[in-house]
């Protein structure tokens, strides 16, 4: 059985994690982070612990990369 989980808009992700809103928007548009719903208005709606996961993976990435192009 899965727990439900507690959604949040994209100004409380951002200040949950220490971001401006606006680099949330652009890691979404750039698709290294994906919402847990978009709302029918379109509104992003956030799961935090799965984001702060999707940015450990995106830095791991990163630092993977950047250990193999040295």
């Amino acid at each position: 059985m899965t727990a439900h989980r507690r959604t949040v808009g994209s100004g409380e992700l951002a200040a949950e994690l220490g971001l401006s809103r606006r680099s949330i928007s652009r890691y979404a548009e750039r698709g290294w982070i994906k919402p847990a719903l978009v709302t029918p208005g379109g509104q992003y709606r956030w799961d935090v612990e799965d984001v702060r996961n999707q940015l450990d993976a995106l830095r791991e990435r990163h630092h993977d990369q950047r250990r193999l192009s040295t």
